[in-house]
């Protein structure tokens, strides 16, 4: 008595390659000279910027530690 097996439940189907993807080109940006010495310029006074910040704020401290520092001789007299 032979049986007839049954069909599978699913085929696989050939399969192509994967597609290999495109790789598309950015559109070219042109920079000038004039961009660069601008961004350039940019960050320079940027970074002077902080730097005057920070320089202010360390100053503001030392005073601020001087001025607690002469008033607790003031009052201790």
């Amino acid at each position: 008595m032979s049986r007839a097996t049954p069909p599978p439940a699913h085929t696989h189907a050939p399969t192509d390659p994967a597609p290999v993807p495109v790789r598309r080109s950015l559109p070219s940006v042109s920079i000038d000279q004039k961009t660069v010495a601008a961004v350039l310029v940019g960050g320079v006074v940027l970074t002077a910027l902080l730097a005057a910040v920070a320089v202010t704020a360390i100053s503001v401290a030392v005073a601020a530690v001087v001025l607690r520092s002469l008033l607790r001789e003031h009052h201790r007299r």
